[in-house]
């Protein structure tokens, strides 16, 4: 009985192996063995709790409807299913909040026998907080640097010294901002291709985003903070991803010390994440073995919120209005998301014949 238990065991092992490398169109029909598809874009959607279409969005929704992505790959190893358009060469999915889940679900799909990703370029687009020192909601911000704000000693704010702006030290460091600072930062920063962020931000920075009474209102609180009062726009500034949604002007000033400490002093903290190391962390051990090109990666974030309080009122207040399943300006900045991504996508897909091996913005 013990024997035939692992026989049925390894059975199943082999039914949802093959279940897994058949890919299967909306029509439901499933396909034979064929050679791996050769990606040129892969759109990393972070978040989305309904269905890919039809409902409430989230973070992928829109690439599904718009682009679309038309055909779907069943995904047991993965966070959810992928989507594709196959003639444009395009393919997309979701990994799930967090890093644990992101570096997963990247991971997974970097090691899909099913895709050829050795020249295809990555596309990391999701919502995220903003700091109102630098944008306003709505506006879509390209990275540069990569940041955890996990990876760190902490000391409870109770007990820190008198002479620390904060209870967080850098891992296996006894001060904050501890100098000389460690050469190997263990996963803490990644810095991306400078040359194809900047193409990606000049193709972009013209593009019109959308806006509305309820976006004026919420910049109109932010007295003080002149770039937190513009309409929505497109610019470049670096993103920190923590598993803590954190919140208010003593975290937000945290956050831009700790961007400027793994970076440089040229860095600057503009938007928060939970899932970016995850995906960069995947995504440098696949490169490791060639699966793809590290170069070819950019992060690109849209304002839903902003980081911190607005004045004459207090951080604890303000985060109790982030804390609803919806943040404040999360549709426009899915829309601001799709709107100028999906610029960088197709511009890509057009170009194909020059991209493929010369990456733009490159000599």
């Amino acid at each position: 009985m013990k024997k035939f238990g692992h026989f049925c065991e390894a059975a199943i092992h082999t039914v949802l192996f093959f279940s897994a490398v058949l890919p299967i169109g909306l029509s439901g029909e499933s396909g034979g063995a064929t050679d791996p598809l050769t990606v040129k874009v892969v759109i990393v959607a972070l978040n989305e709790k309904g269905a890919y279409t039809g409902d409430r969005p989230g973070e992928f929704q829109f690439w599904v409807e718009r682009l679309p992505l038309d055909t779907e790959f069943r995904n047991p190893h993965g966070f959810r299913s992928i989507r594709a358009n196959l003639d444009m060469g395009v393919i997309g999915t979701v990994t799930g909040v967090g890093t644990a889940r992101s570096a997963a679900s990247v991971m997974a799909l970097g090691t899909d026998p099913r895709f050829d990703f050795t020249r295809a370029y990555w596309l990391v687009a999701g919502v995220s907080g903003v700091d109102p020192e630098d944008c306003s909601v709505g506006s879509a911000v390209w990275a540069e640097w990569i940041i955890d704000g996990d990876i760190a000693h902490e000391i409870n704010p109770r007990e820190i010294p008198e002479d620390w702006s904060t209870g967080y030290t850098p891992l296996r460091t006894p001060t904050p901002y501890f100098q000389p600072r460690r050469a190997d930062n263990e996963g803490a920063a990644f810095q991306l291709n400078q040359g194809l962020v900047e193409w990606a931000y000049q193709l972009t920075r013209g593009t019109s985003l959308a806006d509305n009474d309820n976006l004026r209102g919420m910049r109109a609180t932010y007295t003080g903070y002149p770039n937190a009062q513009r309409p929505p726009f497109v610019l470049k500034g670096d993103t920190m991803s923590a598993l803590t949604f954190w919140h208010g002007k003593m975290m937000t000033d945290w956050a831009n010390e700790w961007t400027k400490y793994w970076a440089d002093e040229d860095a600057n903290f503009v938007t928060s994440a939970m899932e970016d190391t995850g995906v960069l962390t995947s995504l440098w051990f696949l490169s490791r073995s060639g699966k793809i090109d590290l170069k070819r990666v950019l992060v690109l974030r849209t304002a839903s919120n902003y980081t911190m309080q607005h004045p004459g009122i207090t951080a604890a207040q303000s985060l109790a209005g982030e804390t609803k399943e919806h943040f404040s300006a999360y549709v426009p900045a899915l829309e601001s998301a799709y709107g100028v991504g999906s610029r960088v996508v197709r511009e890509l897909v057009a170009g194909w014949e020059e991209y493929a091996d010369h990456m733009p913005g490159q000599p």
